[in-house]
């Protein structure tokens, strides 16, 4: 009785532990917009405000305005940038145009 017992309850565990694990799964940066990318070569301009730069991860935080070409609303979100010298010349609070190739920043300019 003890083996089915336990038999029972670790795949009842088994169970209920998989969906919690495929959610995780892809939860990286961004992950919920992988099916909204661009072509891998194709890039996208867009506009947002400048919230937070890490220059040594060299990532960017951006406010940015909706971006229909990749179907996503405006929100703040953390961006790689492809060169890290792009991030000379703007501070938070900046208002920038930039260009993604994919979800890497290939061209920032301040407004």
């Amino acid at each position: 009785m003890k083996l089915f017992c336990s038999t029972v309850a670790v795949a009842t565990l088994a169970i209920l532990v998989q969906p919690a694990a495929a959610q995780m799964a892809g939860m990286d940066e961004h992950a919920g917009h992988a099916g909204h990318a661009a072509a891998a070569n194709a890039s996208v301009e867009a506009v947002g405000v400048v919230r937070a730069i890490d220059a040594k991860a060299a990532k960017i935080t951006l406010a940015h305005e909706a971006i229909p070409a990749l179907k996503w609303p405006a929100m703040t979100m953390a961006f790689k940038v492809a060169d890290a010298s792009l991030l000379k010349g703007v501070s938070v609070g900046t208002k920038v145009r930039f260009k993604l190739q994919g979800q890497t920043i290939i061209g920032l300019t301040a407004l």
